[in-house]
């Protein structure tokens, strides 16, 4: 669900953006119907995925969300991680030129995509998904989102709340989770895993 520290996290490969983002729609062996090139994008964010889970700062903030949300710790903390990389955007061109490129990136893919995730990236680039993370409204309206169409009910929507209850500590998570990750994606991009 964190579709904007997958995109940067995964350099300036076109092909690894993309299969950054939609990697979320991706299941199964690899590289399955995808181009290799996609597949190999889908695989970062795998990665990026595995290491964030045996991260220590990533289970200090899974740990912050509450045990009436904890079985969607993973969730919320994605969303909040992307909230602190677009609220706190430390690069250059402007967040809002950034989303475009990716954007501009899924555009130029999207036939190369398995047709249920094409909807969601074309609904991701009309809404700006991406840039309306800076915004915790944004977030929360995410979080509504994703509570309606769960198959299941689940306490997602409002979950901005567990946010707001310790912003300062999951902002210290993210940093020190980022800085290390940013490495990770690197030394993987550079063919070390």
């Amino acid at each position: 669900m964190n579709f904007l520290a997958h995109a940067v996290l995964a350099g300036d490969d076109s092909a690894l953006i993309v299969g950054g983002v939609v990697g979320d729609w991706i299941k199964g062996p690899l590289p399955g119907a995808l181009p290799a090139d996609l597949a190999r994008g889908v695989a970062l964010h795998r990665a990026i995925d595995s290491h964030a889970e045996t991260h220590p700062a990533f289970q200090r903030s899974r740990n912050r969300v509450s045990p009436a949300r904890r079985r969607y710790a993973g969730i919320l903390v994605d969303i909040y991680y992307d909230h602190l990389l677009a609220r706190d955007w430390p690069q250059h061109p402007p967040l809002a030129d950034t989303c475009e490129q990716i954007y501009r990136h899924i555009a130029a893919r999207l036939s190369d995509l398995p047709d249920h995730a094409r909807p969601a990236m074309i609904l991701m680039a009309n809404e700006d998904w991406l840039a309306s993370y800076a915004r915790l409204a944004g977030i929360a309206d995410v979080l509504q989102r994703m509570s309606q169409r769960a198959r299941q009910p689940n306490p997602l929507a409002g979950g901005e709340a567990e946010f707001i209850a310790d912003a300062a500590g999951f902002a210290a998570d993210f940093a020190a989770w980022y800085a290390d990750t940013r490495v990770f994606a690197a030394e993987w991009r550079a063919g070390k895993f």
